[in-house]
């Protein structure tokens, strides 16, 4: 019967290797570092992110971290590039090689034909002797003392400290590049971030015919009718294009406190005047924001001249995502 494991002090062995891992990578960086980041700069094309095995896991990692911080790239697998993919790769990449051993047949295999290309090539290896790091124009080195594996064979601090090395290079890129939360946003619109940085009052608000409006003159009864069908929870009231104020549930339940008659009482003496409005082209999370602050859950859009062109509901925001 085998000896029982304790996990605990198993996962803590781990994560002290692979922490020792990337202390050793924090004092090995140099010039090399610099000049990979210069290629990647300056590359008019792509960068070509490759690697086989748990090094092709990691080089698909870093191809879509360099993609959405600002640095066009994307992954070839290096066995596919040998049957017809490598005519992805043209003269104004830059190909980023990742193989512990620096030997790996199926990427070895393509290097003449980078050569001949004339494409850069950064090697990531850990054997500064290896082919890989030979032909490389920049080899940067991920040598470990040791794998977290107590076999020593799984591939678990070598491919920590790789991707390690590829959040490096991405985020030197993205300072480099100015790259602000906009520019993530951009590449990232399914996301909440996107979400918060991209929408606009205007591309969720309710307009046209989906608007509660009514006279200032007309009795409570009928905007009551209306403020229903549109269900909102909120009329406005309009004369002449423009917004004299709103009627919404809250001051219903102040109406019906006080009495007044619904059949008789105008809404020019029950609506709330001057209200709280916001421009179309506001994000949707400022508006949030505001009405947040208010504690009102609708608020009216309004146009450059301050005519009334729509009505934004909380749950509007909601449905879209924002938060």
């Amino acid at each position: 019967m085998s000896e029982p494991t304790d996990y605990l002090a198993s996962a803590l062995r781990t994560i002290r290797i692979e922490a020792e891992a990337i202390n050793l990578l924090e004092s090995r960086l140099d010039q090399s570092f610099t000049s990979a980041c210069d290629l990647m700069l300056n590359c008019k094309g792509r960068i070509i992110v490759s690697g086989m095995g748990k090094s092709g896991h990691i080089a698909r990692k870093i191809a879509a971290t360099l993609a959405s911080t600002g640095t066009p790239a994307f992954f070839v697998h290096p066995g596919e590039a040998g049957h017809g993919d490598l005519g992805m790769i043209t003269a104004d990449d830059v190909v980023v090689g990742i193989s512990y051993s620096g030997g790996s047949s199926e990427l070895i295999t393509l290097l003449p034909v980078i050569k001949r290309l004339g494409v850069p090539l950064i090697g990531i290896s850990g054997n500064t002797n290896s082919p890989l790091a030979k032909e490389s124009d920049v080899h940067l080195n991920i040598e470990v003392d040791t794998e977290a594996c107590p076999l020593n064979l799984a591939p678990t601090s070598s491919t920590t400290l790789t991707l390690v090395l590829g959040d490096c290079l991405a985020i030197a890129l993205l300072e480099k590049r100015g790259f602000t939360a906009e520019d993530f946003a951009f590449s990232h619109p399914s996301g909440a971030l996107g979400k918060k940085l991209l929408l606009k009052v205007g591309d969720i608000m309710h307009s046209g015919s989906e608007i509660p409006e009514c006279h200032p003159d007309q009795p409570l009864q009928e905007a009551l009718m209306v403020m229903t069908s549109k269900g909102l929870g909120i009329t406005l009231i309009i004369e002449d294009e423009q917004l004299l104020g709103v009627f919404t549930d809250g001051d219903l339940r102040r109406v019906f406190e006080s009495g007044a008659n619904t059949q008789s009482t105008s809404m020019r003496e029950l609506m709330s005047a001057k209200p709280k409005t916001v421009p179309q082209d506001l994000l949707a999370a400022q508006a949030l924001g505001i009405m947040e602050d208010m504690k009102i859950t609708a608020v009216v859009v309004v146009d450059e001249k301050d005519h009334p062109v729509g009505v934004l509901h909380m749950h509007d925001i909601l449905r879209a995502g924002v938060i």
